[in-house]
């Protein structure tokens, strides 16, 4: 089982960790900083430095998978093609330093935390999502048309009044009891261990969005920076796709 350490803190970009597994499709480690693909958000991309300074580079974070397909909870770190020497190097017990392309992350932390706030400024269930370094987008359950100038302005107006963002939890009963929690459509939140994560933006006084969610996110919106809505494409008869990029 892979110790996530970007639950907790989405802002570590490093760690030292050591090598549980092995094998071809790819290296799980004890602890880890990298987030694997999930929830529509992308899979980190950085490196593993072996004891010798030798650099393994990752070009993708994966959740292992057992015998029935089923993820597990241990996290696969993908090297990138033709680094066979430096991976015979690398064996049960070794110690690695794994660090993720933060500029990369950053992007996608940014990308995840301004399409809570399309679920703010849009209030329908979301039946699918992709969150990746260069865009994100998001299909809406909607008839009705959408309108891109406004929209990108309802954004520039909750990234500049600078909300919070809270990492918090609640028991699945309490989830049970309140299902609107739930924005999506087709990803069900991860359950099992008795409670289950919730990124809230803003506070009981001004609530912006509170919705499980296992991705990372900035720690305020003010972070986001210049989001604009580049396209919105009607996908079918109840669908309505949002594209988000930046405007650096």
């Amino acid at each position: 089982m892979t110790q996530d350490l970007f639950r907790h803190d989405a802002y570590l970009t490093h760690c030292d960790a050591t090598v549980t597994r092995i094998d071809a499709n790819g290296i799980v480690l004890d602890r880890t900083v990298f987030y694997p693909l999930g929830g529509g958000q992308a899979g980190d991309a950085g490196t593993l430095t072996l004891g010798d300074s030798s650099v393994i580079v990752i070009v993708d974070t994966r959740k292992d998978k057992d015998a029935e397909g089923r993820a597990t909870a241990d996290i696969v770190h993908v090297p990138a093609p033709g680094q066979e020497a430096l991976l015979a190097q690398v064996s049960i017990g070794s110690t690695v330093t794994a660090r993720i392309d933060w500029a990369r992350r950053h992007r996608l932390m940014r990308f995840h935390t301004a399409t809570h706030l399309l679920c703010h400024l849009i209030p329908v269930p979301v039946n699918g999502c992709s969150i990746t370094p260069d865009y994100a987008r998001m299909d809406l359950h909607m008839t009705d048309p959408l309108d891109k100038e406004a929209l990108t302005q309802g954004l520039a107006r909750l990234v500049a009044e600078a909300h919070a963002l809270s990492v918090g939890a609640i028991t699945d009963a309490e989830l049970d009891a309140n299902p609107s929690l739930v924005k999506s459509m087709s990803v069900a939140p991860p359950r099992g261990s008795g409670t289950v994560r919730t990124i809230r933006i803003g506070h009981d006084a001004v609530m912006i969005d509170l919705q499980p969610c296992g991705g990372t996110h900035v720690a305020n919106t003010s972070e986001i920076g210049r989001v604009v809505v580049t396209k919105i494409e009607k996908k079918s008869a109840t669908t309505r796709r949002v594209v988000l990029g930046f405007q650096e």
